[in-house]
């Protein structure tokens, strides 16, 4: 039965604000993305327009060392201050943690002491009107008392069962206690419920968690009766009938059902082990298997939110929420993927589920979650707001959400193409039905393809003939990024009309430019060509984006620099280049800018990468393979730069609406010498065929900085030199 619910669908966010404990270190999110030293990040979030929020009020991190020691000078600053700009946060009181160091999900006394906690926060801000006292309570019990990554590092069934009664027990306590100061609080309870898939002899194990991912909601809402397999399940891990009875006769069913569900949170199990890396294998004591995402495997389409949300509402009547919508990838696929979302829960609405909200969750990211907070890697996946500058930078996220926020329609033109979990390249093994053990990877399957139809909006990528143009093209095929590649002769930028006139046809929304005159020496002698190729063309290409008024990306070099300094060049250091290529790149810089100020312009430097046989590493590592010395300057230093990053970073930055000047590069600073030196080290080649000169013995004709090196003020987005490399030798042939 259709019908029209009176509240539109609610855009709600969340900051990922985890304080788990591996051993006695507590890994704290929020330390990590600096929100707990800026209040400011509050008049951020409010711009986006949202009403509520996922907010932290973290047992852990509040009362450390008991009730009677608790610190609430950071509540009491931001909990009113988030009222004053009228937002109203949902208490999350502890977020996949373990409580603070005297207690455990495994210690009996857990429910009483997060209750005790519950309730002075309560009687503490009397006007907070939701709660989610524990976070994923499935999860984080998995992941404590099942898998062992969590204190208190459980690898049993009955230390998973023990804190998952505890949590949800704690649960019920809580609200309890809440509820005596506030009677109307309503309880935002989360977790995950991904499914799992598997051969059919496995289908057991399949059966066995499917019945089990509903465990939080059924003992919640008191639905856990004898004649259920959990019942027999439970008590089969040391359970106690008297501790599942408790919850029969203690109901405290949710006031909104929240969904956390990402793509890796549906499995596939299946015992042909050796179609599947090593990390993935596994076991249950009867069969061993490998457990992977299904959405790598399976060749049906995925069911994703909107059958996972009907079939919560028709297991419990209970208004249901995306509680979490986050996707680690690139900014094109986190568009999709919070498009997808918000587009099943308005198509439920118009079911009758009652769909409440969906939140964009990570607003400022999300630190080291690809090792599951284990360890301090320093691993970043941006949010709503990127982190890694001097201030938070919005993304394009923040636009879509604002403008559902709003009750607008989003009309970005990344938007018009599916996520990669709807496109078939999505699948990495073999499905059930194939019997081939052959894996695929993406890079290698991907054509050059100019995929553009009726309907589909596309970019430009200029300079179909060189290394950084083919880049591009390699890496919108596998972004799904629609785009025309055009040669010289497709579109000669050094003829203004010609420019205007091409793209005036082909209606791109935005123009990359990756042509150019790159022959740093012969830029010496050929000044006039280098000047039409890297100032003119350009220049032309901003003439007519501006006419059309679409963005333009374009690329500049660390030789616009003398080398005088002895610490990276920053984006507002002066230019002083010491040779023509350098006045040309710096001349571009500025008419680019003059003509079309919102441009995007990346400098960058000494590209290398595994799809071009002429950059210095391949060079380098080949001439060392075979047996032969290398020569490099041992006095020029340099930050080297990972195309495919390059590449990457540039797109996000082009989809977020930045311009002006970026400095991208891996951030280092390396002698020539050194660089092809660590790449031979780190492939397993002899290091000392490497032989270091001066760079005035390398008989170069154009004058080079003695030192380039590119830092930023604007935020360092990719990754360090160590971790390209491991990128670049896994991928390159030599």
């Amino acid at each position: 039965m259709r019908s029209s619910q009176a509240v539109p669908l609610q855009m709600w966010a969340g900051i990922e604000c985890t304080v788990n404990r591996v051993g006695d270190r507590y890994y704290d999110q929020l330390a990590r993305n600096g929100h707990a030293y800026r209040i400011s990040d509050l008049d951020m979030i409010a711009e986006l327009g949202i009403k509520v929020i996922r907010y932290p009020v973290i047992w852990e991190r509040t009362a450390p060392n008991g009730i009677e020691n608790a610190d609430w000078s950071w509540l009491d600053e931001r909990l009113p201050r988030l009222r004053e700009l009228g937002i109203n946060p949902i208490a999350g009181l502890v977020h996949h943690g373990s409580g603070p160091m005297s207690t455990s999900l495994v210690d009996p006394a857990f429910p009483k002491k997060l209750a005790e906690y519950a309730g002075a926060v309560a009687r503490r801000y009397p006007w907070l009107e939701f709660y989610t006292p524990v976070n994923e309570p499935l999860t984080t019990a998995r992941f404590s008392g099942m898998y062992g990554h969590w204190y208190p590092h459980g690898r049993d069934d009955q230390t998973f069962v023990t804190a998952l009664l505890n949590e949800c027990k704690g649960t019920v306590l809580a609200m309890r206690a809440i509820r005596e100061v506030n009677p109307d609080a309503k309880l935002i309870q989360t977790d995950d419920l991904g499914k799992v898939y598997s051969t059919p002899l496995l289908q057991y194990q399949a059966d066995l968690e499917n019945e089990r991912r509903w465990l939080t909601y059924d003992l919640l809402c008191g639905k856990l009766t004898p004649d259920k397999p959990m019942w027999q399940y439970l008590l089969s891990c040391g359970a106690s009938v008297e501790a599942l009875n408790w919850f029969l006769n203690n109901p405290c069913p949710p006031d909104v059902v929240g969904i956390n569900h990402y793509l890796t949170s549906d499995r596939f199990l299946d015992e042909n082990m050796d179609c599947y890396p090593p990390q993935f294998h596994g076991g249950n004591g009867k069969h061993q298997y490998a457990d992977v995402e299904a959405i790598r495997v399976h060749q049906q389409d995925y069911a994703g939110h909107r059958t996972l949300l009907k079939e919560t509402y028709e297991r419990y009547g209970l208004p249901v929420a995306v509680t979490e919508a986050h996707l680690g990838c690139t900014r094109d696929e986190q568009l999709r993927w919070l498009k997808e979302i918000w587009d099943a829960a308005e198509c439920l609405r118009e079911e009758g589920v009652p769909v409440v909200a969906v939140t964009a969750w990570s607003l400022l990211g999300a630190y080291d979650w690809n090792c599951l907070v284990t360890k301090d890697n320093g691993f970043y996946e941006p949010g709503v707001f990127d982190m890694r500058g001097s201030k938070p930078r919005p993304t394009a996220l923040a636009q879509l959400i604002k403008t559902y926020a709003t009750g607008e329609k989003p009309d970005h033109p990344i938007l018009d193409k599916e996520g990669w979990w709807r496109r078939e390249d999505r699948v990495f093994y073999p499905s059930r039905a194939e019997k081939t053990c052959h894996a695929v990877s993406i890079t290698e399957n991907c054509e050059l393809t100019q995929e553009c139809h009726i309907g589909i909006r596309p970019i430009v990528i200029v300079g179909a003939n060189g290394t950084l143009g083919k880049a591009f093209a390699r890496m919108c095929d596998i972004r799904g990024i629609p785009y025309y590649l055009l040669s010289r002769a497709h579109m000669d930028i050094s003829t203004p009309e010609l420019v205007g006139q091409r793209l005036a046809k082909l209606r791109p929304w935005a123009v990359i430019n990756a042509a150019g005159y790159v022959r740093v020496d012969d830029a010496e002698n050929e000044k006039d060509i280098c000047w039409l190729a890297n100032v003119t063309g350009p220049a032309n290409l901003a003439k007519a984006c501006s006419d059309l008024n679409i963005p333009l990306v374009t690329f500049s070099s660390d030789l616009v620099f003398c080398g005088s300094a002895r610490k990276p060049y920053l984006e507002s250091d002066e230019m002083r280049p010491l040779n023509v290529y350098g006045e040309t790149k710096a001349a571009s810089e500025q008419k680019v800018l003059d003509i079309l100020p919102t441009s995007l312009v990346i400098r960058t430097s000494s590209f290398f990468g595994p799809w071009d046989d002429f950059n210095f590493i391949t060079i380098a590592l080949r001439r060392i393979q075979s047996g032969q010395p290398f020569q490099a300057a041992e006095d020029t230093i340099i930050s080297p730069t990972y195309v495919p990053d390059l590449v990457n970073t540039t797109l996000d930055l082009l989809i977020d609406g930045e311009s002006g000047i970026w400095h991208i590069t891996n951030p280092c600073e390396v002698s020539w010498a050194d660089f092809a030196r660590l790449a031979a080290q780190m492939s397993g080649m002899d290091s000392k065929k490497v032989v270091g000169i001066p760079c005035e013995e390398m008989q170069f004709i154009a004058k080079r900085p003695l030192y380039s090196a590119l830092g930023t003020e604007r935020g360092q987005l990719m990754t360090p030199l160590e971790d390209a490399l491991h990128c670049y030798l896994r991928d390159v042939k030599l």
